[in-house]
């Protein structure tokens, strides 16, 4: 019986696209598709059989880390992500350079209580069934191999041991027939949730919720056998479990092949070749969500506009995200060396400014850290401040450190470093016309930044060809089209946070400190910084009105909605449409 080879494939092999929450901005399925294929191509070479991907979580709290790896807030468009996903790692599994897709978490995994990773969640029926349910299902209605269950408990019950979870929602209303397998040891971690005693009581309680594979943890493998002989397990669930693991190997040819698509010469031809760096720089480039323009300080001129850039992300190589485990940092081109390569290079300055990460920001448990200790702040700080001062504009690179956003990385601010706001606050204080560009795993805290700063554009963790993507970006050579997937909150305080929330008896649209008895904040608004749906671009659209094909909907009937859209601007652009329905 030949080995199955899985692993964590995120957002790309050795080529990394950008982050799936970036990919989400995009709106656009059939590029998350072509990422997803160009992934499994490159992962098949090298002998990987199975991806944890794609994750189909809703998420609403941006203090939780792993926002980073959905495709944001909307059950919807999660579904539509998540499918075309699958459908790009899979294909039909029978075709060279193809991998298993395997759908997380199940489920609700993306709605712990606080933000905090691991944590409870608590959700009705109801919404778990409209909310969360629907882009899972997208998945498996698209052929998912396998499923994943989630860390978390739901309605009090961990999921690995929840059978009306496992067996009535995924197997039976679902149709789900595929392998089912635990996330890392939470088999084991059936006893620290306290509703297994040992070991050898939580494998009877997943195999009995029909999970098929203990990942990681000793539980299934030091007593399956004997919870059989003992009697109390039946011996048909080991069964079910061994047929279903069985029949993937199948699917993916490996009793005819155990090495299946691994080969050396189409790992030389494929990691990191021209056409699947062009396709990482395009999703780039559509990712990208420009926030805030005024003056249209964007784009920059092409000539003869003296620009400093600035910031701990401009000479930066660490883009690709905390869960692009198989890059190589090296391959990945920072915004300078892109800069340097325009023919107007002789116009641009570039300065650190500080570093990533100030003192008491430690990431702990990370190997990839950036490498800051040899910054001398001050000096850092002065000689930048100098450089804004001389500069026409400014294009300040900030961000979050790639460890802060992925699994295990909740965090109660959101806010950019100390270290790097005093930078822009200094840098505002001598050039009024600042444009930040922003590298981010999730959405922050933008208040001060907004204050200083009269453009704003989110280059997310944009992978292996993000500096390229964002130096055409901000020259012009292409426009932004992202919309945020995932709303940037006006404050922490008001996590969770969705534009889909349900009206209460006292809806409230006005000025927050006025209309005492409405369902408000004293002391902030209710709205989002920056909303789901949101993003510019280099040119303006204008609406007609909606009309429709009918006043009134019949039961097994259509309505289509038209509208005309133009593009009153001087420059070329592409508008997503969005049709929001109650």
């Amino acid at each position: 019986i030949p080995l199955i080879f899985m692993d964590d494939i995120i957002n790309g092999y050795r080529t990394v696209f950008p982050v799936p929450l970036a990919q989400g901005c995009t709106f656009d399925p059939d590029l998350v598709q072509q990422g997803a294929r160009i992934a499994a191509k490159e992962a098949a070479a090298s002998g990987v059989h199975v991806t944890f991907s794609p994750m189909a979580d809703t998420v609403w709290d941006a203090r939780w880390g792993r926002v980073m790896e959905s495709t944001g807030e909307d059950a919807y468009l999660n579904g539509l992500m998540a499918s075309a996903m699958v459908k790009g790692y899979q294909g039909d599994l029978q075709e060279k350079g193809t991998i298993a897709a395997c759908l997380k978490h199940f489920a609700g995994y993306g709605a712990p209580e606080a933000g905090r990773d691991y944590h409870n969640v608590e959700l009705s029926p109801r919404t778990l069934k409209e909310d969360y349910l629907p882009a899972y299902k997208a998945s498996i209605d698209a052929g998912v191999a396998m499923v994943m269950t989630s860390f978390n408990t739901l309605d009090r019950i961990p999921s690995t041991a929840n059978k009306w979870l496992m067996r009535n929602i995924l197997r039976d209303e679902m149709g789900f027939s595929g392998a089912l397998i635990s996330d890392w040891a939470a088999v084991g971690e059936l006893v620290p949730h306290g509703v297994a005693e040992d070991f050898a009581h939580a494998a009877q309680l997943a195999i009995e919720a029909g999970v098929d594979m203990d990942m990681a943890s000793p539980a299934y493998a030091r007593n399956l056998k004997k919870l059989v002989e003992e009697g109390k397990v039946d011996e048909k669930l080991i069964d079910e479990s061994c047929m279903r693991m069985l029949e993937l190997k199948n699917k993916l040819g490996l009793f005819e092949n155990p090495f299946r698509d691994a080969a050396k010469e189409d790992e030389e031809a494929l990691l990191l070749c021209d056409a699947h760096r062009k396709a990482a720089q395009h999703c780039a480039e559509k990712s990208f969500v420009l926030l805030k323009n005024e003056e249209a300080l964007l784009p920059l001129a092409s000539e003869k506009e003296n620009v400093a850039f600035i910031g701990p992300y401009v000479d930066n190589r660490f883009t690709c995200g905390s869960w692009a485990i198989f890059s190589d940092d090296q391959d990945a081109i920072p915004l300078k060396e892109a800069l340097e390569a325009q023919e107007n290079a002789a116009f641009l300055s570039f300065a650190p400014g500080s570093r990533v990460m100030g003192p008491g920001m430690e990431v702990h448990g990370f190997q990839k850290a950036i490498p800051e200790e040899t910054l001398d702040e001050e000096k850092a700080l002065a000689e930048a401040v100098a450089m804004a001062k001389k500069a026409d504009k400014v294009v300040l690179a900030l961000g979050e450190h790639r460890e802060f956003t992925g699994e295990a990385a909740s965090r109660g601010t959101l806010t950019l470093p100390p270290c790097q706001q005093r930078l822009l606050d200094e840098a505002a204080k001598v050039n009024q016309n600042i444009i930040v560009v922003l590298f981010c795993g999730r959405p922050m805290d933008l208040r001060n930044v907004a204050d200083k700063a009269k453009a704003i554009l989110v280059a997310w963790l944009p992978g292996t060809e993000g500096g390229p993507a964002l130096a055409r970006t901000l020259y012009g050579h292409c426009a932004p089209e992202g919309k945020l997937s995932m709303a940037f909150p006006w404050s922490v305080a008001q996590l969770p946070l969705h534009y889909n929330q349900l009206s209460t008896g006292r809806p409230y649209g006005g000025d927050y400190r006025a209309a005492r008895f409405g369902s408000k904040y004293q002391d902030l608004p209710n709205r989002p910084l920056y909303p789901f749906g949101f993003g510019l671009t280099y040119t303006s659209f204008t609406y007609s009105p909606v009309t429709l094909s009918a006043s009134s909907l019949q039961k097994d009937a259509a309505i289509t909605a038209s509208v005309t859209v133009e593009n009153t601007g001087a420059r070329p652009g592409t508008e997503t449409v969005q049709l929001y329905i109650r």
